[in-house]
């Protein structure tokens, strides 16, 4: 019998495409579970009781949970196509880029998305400078990596996409070519390179999945003011 390999997911989750990228990279047959995230199904709940969220990886009956986690576990049980680097000293540079896109571009993004009144022009800030760094680390190279896609390009992979959306609905303008023009050539080499674009939900999906959440947000923080 072959291995179970299984991954609960949504499509427009991009932490959930990471997984998906990484497994479709190394060759790796998996079944998906489509999840809905309104009604969480008794799986999810089981396999990911602390933080009851997508993406959760199954193998062979082992639940594993947090993109950047599962991306090191998929990197160490399947050999080939190496998405970390081997040199000890690139591999903690990556995980500490990876660590910093997920805890300071990203938050800093969402939080300039939802940000509303006197607050959004600060948070806009904010967010253009982490952008900044990210700039500077890919700037004279193809991908992350180098030649090839690798776990930082995957971990950054959302700004070829889900990025644009959250500029749209947070009616800002952070990521174009004459502000950062190497991390937004990045973003045009990684988005159009297979299997990356074959995991790539439709616009509209991604629209409605973060209307949701930044209508939400912006509903509890109204909530605390009045």
């Amino acid at each position: 019998m072959g291995e179970e390999v299984k991954l609960i997911a949504t499509h427009q989750s991009f932490p959930c495409a990471r997984i998906e990228w990484a497994l479709r990279i190394k060759g790796v047959e998996y079944e998906y579970l489509k999840e809905d995230l309104t009604n969480k199904s008794p799986l999810l709940l089981q396999s990911n009781p602390v933080h009851k969220k997508v993406p959760v990886f199954l193998h062979n009956h082992k639940a594993i949970a947090e993109s950047l986690v599962i991306l090191e576990y998929i990197d160490e049980t399947w050999k080939n196509n190496p998405l970390l680097p081997l040199d000890p000293y690139q591999r903690a540079h990556a995980r500490f880029w990876a660590r910093f896109i997920d805890e300071k571009c990203l938050y800093g993004v969402w939080g300039a998305a939802v940000a509303e009144g006197e607050e959004k022009e600060k948070a806009v800030e904010g967010a253009l400078e982490s952008l900044k760094f990210l700039e500077k680390e890919i700037e004279g190279k193809k991908y992350f990596g180098g030649e090839k896609i690798g776990y930082l390009d995957i971990a950054a992979g959302w700004l070829s996409h889900w990025l644009s959306v959250l500029e749209e609905l947070g009616e800002m303008e952070l990521l174009n070519a004459e502000r950062f023009p190497s991390l937004h050539q990045w973003t045009q080499n990684f988005i159009q390179t297979s299997p990356i674009k074959d995991c790539i939900p439709s616009r509209q999906s991604v629209i409605e999945y973060f209307s949701f959440g930044i209508n939400y947000t912006r509903s509890l923080a109204s909530n605390k003011s009045s």
